[in-house]
């Protein structure tokens, strides 16, 4: 598996999962140009040899949209999870929280809001988490510098 920062090339992916996902991310092509969608995956060789000069073929299984928080240029304050999303056939195989992890190396700080569906792929992840109402809540992830 593989998690890498997207690339223009990777928006329609992106849509994609997330539009799948019924989230609603905002101009991804802003956010992919500042840096600010990983996606996840798988390779394999495209030859079919194992030659590892030869071309490799991904496949884009999962992504994560982060907006900074306070000051874009310092990014000290982290960045909020906008949306996450993982093609239906391929959850619960870990791609969402190498997305995170891969997120909270970067900033060391993540927000998020979510509903109570996925209350517990947050838990696992350690997020401190608080209620805003019945059906959502809020949390946050800090990382040691």
């Amino acid at each position: 598996m593989f998690t890498r920062l997207a690339t223009p090339e990777d928006a329609l992916d992106v849509r994609r999962i997330l539009d799948a996902s019924m989230l609603e991310p905002g101009n991804v092509e802003a956010r992919i140009e500042a840096d600010d969608v990983f996606v996840a995956g798988d390779r394999w060789e495209a030859s079919g040899d194992s030659n590892p000069s030869s071309a490799q073929t991904e496949r884009v299984l999962g992504t994560i949209v982060l907006e900074p928080v306070g000051e874009a240029e310092d990014r000290k304050d982290g960045a909020h999870i906008s949306a996450i999303g993982v093609r239906r056939r391929h959850r619960g195989k870990g791609i969402g929280r190498s997305l995170v992890e891969r997120a909270i190396k970067r900033e060391r700080r993540l927000t998020a809001r979510f509903d109570a569906d996925v209350y517990p792929f947050y838990e696992s992840l350690e997020f401190s988490i608080e209620p805003i109402d019945d059906e959502r809540y809020r949390g946050s992830l800090e990382r040691p510098r």
